[in-house]
């Protein structure tokens, strides 16, 4: 995968972010420079706390920064108003979080389907791409059930196919395979491979997962609010799911 001819899917410059105040004031992000192009897996890995995630919500526009500029597809997300950034990320913007974020009271389907209902599509068809995307997880049995009776693992499957069911361009995950074992580890990463191969498309994860690592086709490691290296990784060989335990 080449990045030299392409225009960045997202640019990140300059950007500065703290927390709190006084003498609990915290320096998060520091001058971050980065760049994810279409066709590539883009990783973020580094100790927990160098502002990994913190990162990862501002390039998905549910965090605002203090100093730089973010531009996602072209589009300055600071220049936005709340409404139009809100339409801006449900149309170009699919975000996985760690914590699942599902609606208890909706059934599997339902929660997948909310992206859909939110771009107008409506219920039936809405339904049916759900139905397509919990089959790409292997949840396609389960679509009924409510999210306290899955496992979670089988939850976090949830919320990838929610994230993908709308084919978004830009798709952001935090930590996507913390709770999934070996076997569906992959399928999550092929499904991930599968997006960043399409046409304009990228994918974007922050882990602590050395397992998939090797899906990686450039990891940024980041310390202290700062990105210290960046590598492009080759892929002489298929990348693999690691069956090892994962570091966290």
């Amino acid at each position: 995968m080449s990045t030299a001819v392409t225009n960045p899917v997202v640019d990140v410059r300059g950007v500065e972010k703290h927390f709190g105040s006084g003498t609990n004031r915290i320096h998060v992000l520091k001058e971050v420079d980065l760049q994810a192009h279409a066709g590539e897996i883009l990783m973020l890995v580094g100790p927990s706390g160098c502002g990994k995630t913190t990162l990862l919500s501002a390039i998905a526009g549910t965090l605002g920064v203090e100093a730089g500029s973010i531009e996602v597809f072209g589009q300055a997300l600071h220049t936005m108003s709340g409404g139009a950034l809100t339409r801006f990320r449900a149309k170009h913007i699919g975000f996985i979080f760690q914590q699942f974020n599902l609606i208890p009271t909706l059934g599997i389907a339902e929660n997948v389907g909310i992206p859909l209902l939110i771009q107008g599509v409506g219920s039936r068809e809405a339904l049916r791409r759900s139905r397509a995307a919990l089959d790409a997880v292997g949840l396609a049995d389960r679509w009924k059930e409510r999210p306290n009776k899955l496992s979670g693992g089988q939850q976090q499957r949830v919320a990838i196919a929610r994230a993908l069911v709308h084919e978004p361009p830009l798709v952001i995950c935090d930590e996507p395979t913390a709770a999934l074992d070996s076997k569906n580890g992959e399928i999550v990463l092929e499904l991930f491979r599968n997006v960043a191969r399409s046409p304009g498309r990228a994918v974007i994860i922050v882990t602590h997962d050395n397992r998939i690592f090797s899906y990686a086709d450039r990891i940024a490691r980041m310390d202290d609010g700062e990105i210290v290296e960046e590598k492009i990784q080759t892929h002489e060989q298929p990348p693999r799911f690691i069956h090892e335990h994962a570091i966290h």
